[in-house]
């Protein structure tokens, strides 16, 4: 298993696409410059264009890698030399995931690096009005990528039940967004405001709140900006989320692939 893993960094690597979404990296030495716009938050600007950055390829890199990965070595015959070696089906969607995943969080913490130095420099030349709480950046950034390695998991279980790259794709895409947006409008429909909803659609919503992945729950870039306490227990609570749910997915993945034709 980890040595698919890391035949699957490398394969990344040396796939055009992830070279071509890196170029959006280039934008980050452009950051100081357009924050400048900002007269009186030109530090938390350069912090909220960061994070933004490194949210928007993380994003980019999760569904393309994740939602192409299984199909790719399907397609071109990858996956049944691989299987054809002493590796069981499960072994291949955990090596593959794992190495993405590693992939993922390694690229997090690079572009973590860059946005760090990126806005301890504008805090230098723009001193801000509250001081920056770099736990609570590395925190966000942390998250982030949890957030996105958890995106990933859903794409692997698109991609096993299905035998092109539109579902995992466009599946992987659907459940960010809804689940990104899916805290809000559970908050709005059980509000006094929500009283008007009509109670089918309540429950549809109350349904998909709880079956698709609360991606709100990964967000801390308010806590970063402005640097609002973290509750520490809803930390622990988010973690202990992001495992139980990567895990059923991946236990889902792998019993559905182990059942999967291959030709």
């Amino acid at each position: 298993m980890f040595y698919l893993a890391s035949v699957t960094i490398k394969g990344i690597f040396r796939d055009k696409v992830f070279r071509g979404i890196l170029v959006a990296a280039l934008l980050f030495p452009l950051i100081p410059s357009i924050s400048t716009f900002s007269m009186r938050q030109v530090t938390a600007l350069s912090l909220t264009l960061s994070l933004s950055l490194i949210s928007f390829i993380l994003l980019l890199l999760s569904i393309f890698l994740g939602g192409t990965s299984v199909w790719k070595d399907i397609e071109r015959r990858y996956a049944i030399s691989m299987l054809g070696l002493p590796l069981s089906r499960t072994e291949y969607i955990l090596g593959k995931f794992a190495g993405i995943a590693a992939f993922i969080f390694l690229t997090t913490m690079i572009l973590g690096v860059i946005s760090s130095l990126i806005v301890w420099y504008v805090s230098g030349a723009y001193p801000p009005d509250r001081p920056i709480v770099w736990n609570n950046v590395l925190c966000a950034i942390v998250f982030d990528a949890l957030k996105y390695i958890l995106l990933i998991a859903c794409a692997f279980f698109y991609s096993t039940v299905s035998t092109s790259f539109f579902l995992p794709i466009f599946g992987a895409i659907s459940t960010y967004f809804v689940g990104s947006a899916s805290q809000s409008v559970y908050d709005y429909i059980l509000s006094p405001a929500g009283g008007s909803v009509p109670p089918l659609f309540k429950k549809a919503v109350i349904f998909l709140y709880y079956l698709l992945p609360n991606f709100s729950a990964f967000d801390l870039q308010m806590n970063a900006i402005y640097g609002v306490p973290l509750s520490f227990s809803g930390l622990a609570l988010t973690l202990c989320y992001f495992v139980v749910y990567t895990g059923i997915l991946l236990t889902l993945s792998s019993l559905i692939f182990s059942r999967r034709e291959i030709q």
